[in-house]
C-alpha cells in the first residue's frame, strides 16, 4: 500500500533530482555521491583566520558546488523536505571525521553542538529550524563515538539581518557584525562547543559565532558543515555527479 501511496504521489507531484534534474528521483546514485568528500577545509575559508594565526578547525562533507549546490538550495529554499535525510547522513559523515580530534580536544568533558541561527524569517518561510536538524544529527553521531556531546541552543541572530544567500564577502561581513548574540546569559555559553552549519562560504558566520561565544566565555573547537566553498585545487570533473548507470 506504501509502494503504491508513493506511486500515485509521484504520478501527481513529479519528482526530480534535486543535483541533477533526472526525473521520478529526489536524489540520483551519482549526486548523492557527492555528498560524500570528507575533508577538513578551513585553508580555503579566510574569514575564520584568528589573531593569533591559527584557524577555526572546520570538517565538511561536501563541496558546495556542482549538485551539492543545487541540492543544498533546494533543500533550504526549495521545499524539498525529501532531502533532509540525506543532508543529515552528509553532515554526519563530517562529525565521525572530527569525532576523533575533537575526543582528543575534549577529554571527558562536555561538549556543546551548537546550531548556527538562522534568521527568524528564514525559518518561517522553512517551515523548520533546518541547522538544528544537522546539529542534532552531529550530536547523535559524537555520542556514538564516545562523546559526552549535547545540543546547546546558545546563539540567536539580532534583528536586522538578512539571509546570507546571495551576499558577497563583504556583505556577509557586514551582514554578521554584530548580529549574533548568546541566548541564556553568558554562563550559558561556558564550555567547549562545536557549531554547526548548512554551508560555509566566507567563514562570516561561523567567525561572528565564534566571536560571541568568546566573549561570553566559551571555547570553540571547530566546526562541522555539510558543504563548503570547493578549493580551488579542486577539478570541475570532481564536482560533477557520477555517470548514471542507466
Amino acid at each position: 500500500m506504501r509502494r503504491a501511496a508513493r506511486d500515485l504521489t509521484r504520478l501527481v507531484l513529479p519528482v526530480a533530482c534535486a543535483g541533477c534534474g533526472r526525473w521520478d528521483v529526489p536524489l540520483c546514485a551519482g549526486c548523492a555521491a557527492a555528498l560524500d568528500a570528507v575533508r577538513r577545509c578551513e585553508g580555503d575559508v579566510p574569514r575564520l583566520d584568528r589573531l593569533d594565526g591559527t584557524s577555526l578547525a572546520v570538517w565538511t562533507a561536501a563541496a558546495y558546488a556542482g549538485p551539492v549546490r543545487g541540492v543544498v538550495l533546494a533543500w533550504k529554499d526549495g521545499g524539498r523536505a525529501d532531502l533532509t535525510g540525506a543532508l543529515l547522513v552528509a553532515v554526519r559523515r563530517a562529525a565521525a571525521a572530527a569525532a576523533p580530534d575533537l575526543l582528543t580536544a575534549v577529554g571527558g568533558r562536555t561538549l556543546g553542538v551548537v546550531a548556527v541561527p538562522s534568521a527568524p524569517g528564514a525559518r518561517r518561510r522553512r517551515g523548520a529550524d533546518l541547522t538544528a536538524l544537522l546539529a542534532g544529527a552531529v550530536v547523535a553521531e559524537l555520542r556514538a563515538a564516545g562523546l559526552d556531546a549535547r545540543a546547546a541552543r546558545l546563539l540567536a541572530q539580532r534583528r536586522g539581518g538578512r539571509d546570507q544567500v546571495g551576499l558577497g564577502a563583504r556583505a556577509r561581513r557586514r551582514n554578521t557584525t554584530g548580529r549574533v548574540r548568546v541566548v541564556g546569559g553568558a554562563r550559558a555559553a561556558h564550555g567547549l562547543h562545536v557549531l554547526v552549519d548548512d554551508v560555509v562560504t566566507t567563514g562570516a558566520t561561523l567567525a561572528a559565532c565564534e566571536d560571541a561565544l568568546v566573549l561570553a566565555g566559551g571555547l570553540v573547537l571547530g566546526a562541522v558543515v555539510v558543504a563548503a566553498t570547493p578549493s580551488p585545487n579542486l577539478t570541475r570533473a570532481a564536482l560533477l555527479p557520477a555517470p548514471r548507470a542507466d
